[in-house]
């Protein structure tokens, strides 16, 4: 057995047995309550050089396919599992867990007693971990900053084949299930980056604007607020989770860091305009601060119902309107794929000239 050792800030130390990649790795140590989707969440980029920390106890049962990738390559930084499945068993797998890390160059570590870190990490907080062969003198620093460049892809056209609208992507870090959700609505989704100019955006004729969920600190994107306040005037917007939390800065409000965040697909939300309750998926470690949002044009128009933070809100007199969550879930419950719907049905009112 290749014993590793996961080393927290705090110094505190858990065995286990290393896979995949050899390096030793640092990271933000992040928990998921998710049963299934190990595929999506490891390759989503909102996990960008996060240690995930998987609460279930078997990861891999199902093994790793062609299709549910949520970008081209693992996002996070290394996984932490307490069991592994050495075999798989799906008609759609075409490798191990064990096997494609190993391919991919990711590290990881199994056997570690998950429950008692995921309760070490409620208590105290998301904490730096490295991952290490031998635990003596080890000194844990905050891993190197990542870019956020390293997060989102050059300009690229993804098309529907029964498109009538447009939407300009803006891209923090996107999941593939967005585009697909605005592709299977009739969408032709143009991603862009968030270095693009305002007029950039508007030459490629969109009938929306849609902001991406990504990963970090939404202070990181600051240069992006007067992009937003520009293109809420003149476009319906709808931001997803990071894009949420830029959409609110833009309107005055503030963020802050959590404590251990949300991440998982089981966090309930209540829609406070037509009080539905909807399972969602999240994957977030910043929100918006409730008590900021007094003095500004936005109206919560969601919020978490185990600790009430802001999960939705709303542009008065705009067609602008952003979600905490991710409405896509992929994977996780899809209760709350009518907000693209919505969206929709902004956009082609707007192209028709209906008066919102």
């Amino acid at each position: 057995m290749n014993k590793r050792y996961l080393v927290l800030e705090n110094g505190s130390i858990y065995e286990g047995e290393g896979f995949g990649a050899t390096q030793s790795v640092a990271g933000e140590l992040v928990f998921t309550t998710g049963m299934t989707g190990y595929q999506e969440a490891i390759t989503d980029k909102s996990y960008l050089g996060q240690m995930i920390v998987f609460t279930y106890p078997l990861i891999g049962n199902y093994g790793i396919n062609d299709v549910d990738y949520e970008s081209d390559k693992p996002a996070a930084s290394a996984i932490i599992t307490a069991d592994i499945a050495e075999h798989p068993s799906n008609w759609r797998s075409k490798m191990s867990l064990r096997e494609w890390a190993e391919a991919m160059a990711l590290p990881g570590i199994t056997g570690v007693d998950t429950r008692a870190l995921t309760k070490e990490l409620r208590e105290f907080g998301t904490m730096t971990g490295v991952l290490v062969d031998d635990p003596s003198d080890v000194v844990v620093n905050a891993p190197a900053s990542l870019s956020v460049a390293d997060a989102y892809q050059p300009t690229t056209v993804y098309k529907s084949d029964v498109s009538d609208v447009q939407v300009a992507l803006i891209d923090f870090g996107l999941k593939n299930s967005i585009i697909r959700a605005l592709n299977d609505r009739g969408v032709t989704v143009t991603v862009l980056s968030p270095d693009a100019s305002v007029t950039d955006i508007l030459a490629s004729n969109p009938d929306g604007i849609l902001l991406s969920n990504g990963p970090g600190d939404p202070n990181a994107f600051v240069d992006m607020i007067p992009k937003i306040q520009q293109l809420q005037e003149v476009k319906p917007l709808f931001g997803i989770c990071l894009g949420h939390q830029l959409f609110a800065m833009a309107n005055g409000a503030d963020t802050y860091k959590m404590k251990f965040g949300h991440r998982g697909f089981n966090h309930a939300v209540r829609d406070l305009t037509s009080q539905r309750t909807d399972f969602t998926s999240q994957n977030h470690g910043y929100a918006v601060a409730k008590d900021s949002l007094q003095d500004t044009d936005l109206i919560v128009t969601h919020e978490d119902i185990n600790d009430g933070t802001v999960e939705g809100v709303r542009l008065r007199n705009h067609a602008a309107f952003s979600v905490q969550f991710h409405p896509d879930a992929a994977p996780g419950p899809h209760d709350a794929t009518y907000l693209f719907d919505e969206f929709v049905t902004l956009m082609r009112q707007e192209k028709a000239g209906v008066m919102q």
